[in-house]
């Protein structure tokens, strides 16, 4: 901690980001022993963060992250969207491909930007919004290999075929090194196989992206 920084922001924030790390929320004990304060810092910490429903705490006592923090990730996906479109517009268009940045919402990929090339006669549709589960297709793989630390044992981007659509191909890379973000950069086009230089393309276009969000 420095003069400029506050100790309780601090340790509110490290609350959330203890309770956002659980899917089972955690106890007053459990808070006090991770953040190495007593169970009485913890206690206002936790009726702060309450009184703007960012905690809620169960009939067991355990804490959990609330709803209000709902309100505070709508304006989320706006801000990575941003960050993420040169780099998506400069991969549609050197690889004539439909690009996208997905990320995760659950137990589903969901698309929060897409650029279609510009120069093509015909490419995929696909539109922000559009969603699937993360075992199928290349953006939901790329992500589910990334959680399982496979990249070593591959070249860091995951190709498939015709999951989501017949005749549609599908390559996609995981974000990496971006904290509090899971997601993927990729390319799906109408081709029956993916050639040999879009894998690294679109890895070099995750890099572009999780650079931008850092």
């Amino acid at each position: 901690m420095t003069a400029e920084t506050s100790q309780t922001l601090d340790r509110g924030l490290r609350v959330l980001k203890l309770l956002a790390d659980t899917d089972h929320g955690l106890t007053v004990t459990e808070l006090s022993n991770r953040l190495g304060v007593n169970r009485t810092v913890v206690y206002r910490l936790l009726a702060t963060l309450e009184q703007h429903t960012l905690v809620r705490r169960d009939l067991g006592g355990r804490a959990r992250v609330g709803l209000g923090v709902l309100r505070l990730g709508r304006q989320v996906h706006p801000l990575v969207r941003e960050a993420a479109l040169p780099a998506l517009r400069s991969l549609a268009e050197d690889i004539g491909a439909t690009a996208h940045l997905t990320l995760v919402d659950g137990s589903d990929a969901l698309a929060v930007a897409v650029v279609e090339p510009t120069w093509t006669d015909y490419h995929v549709a696909y539109r922000p919004g559009f969603r699937h589960p993360l075992d199928q297709g290349a953006a939901g793989r790329a992500i589910l290999s990334a959680r399982q630390r496979t990249l070593v044992d591959h070249p860091g981007y995951t190709l498939t075929q015709g999951e989501l659509e017949a005749g549609a191909s599908g390559a996609a890379a995981p974000l990496v090194g971006v904290s509090g973000v899971e997601g993927s950069v990729g390319v799906v086009m109408l081709a029956d196989c993916i050639p040999d230089r879009v894998g690294p393309r679109v890895l070099d276009a995750a890099r572009e992206v999780a650079d931008a969000l850092r």
